[in-house]
């Protein structure tokens, strides 16, 4: 069994970009699957670990992104941890349906193999 050391969490003892941005990486948490890479600042991550719904920063639109609030793909927070240096998240999740807006399973569905781009699924129907 895993030791662990509990201990306060503060958002602000994360370090952000200039933009106030940290990087979060949502990994399934039955499979292990990489599924998206979006982005947080510290009022995404205390919402986050306040709701258990996974919440992003929207670049484009500014604004708040609750995953799966206009596509019904939910994500559920299972476990949140932060790198060694504190500038990385991964949000390991309950994804339901599709993480991609593609309506793939996961964003990483493009491989480059002996120079050329795979395509490794389909979007879901």
């Amino acid at each position: 069994m895993q030791k662990v050391y509990p201990m306060s969490f503060d958002p602000a003892t994360l370090k952000y970009t200039d933009q106030g941005l940290i990087p979060a990486i949502a990994q399934d948490h039955e499979t292990g699957e990489v599924l998206m890479m979006a982005w947080m600042n510290a009022e995404s991550v205390a919402r986050t670990l306040d709701t258990g719904r996974v919440t992003y920063w929207s670049r484009s639109r500014q604004s708040f992104w609750v995953k799966g609030e206009s596509s019904g793909h939910v994500q559920e927070l299972v476990d949140f941890r932060v790198d060694c240096d504190r500038d990385c998240l991964l949000v390991v999740v309950k994804q339901n349906g599709p993480a991609c807006h593609t309506n793939r399973r996961t964003c990483f569905y493009t491989a480059v193999r002996d120079g050329a781009e795979v395509e490794l699924m389909k979007p879901e129907v």
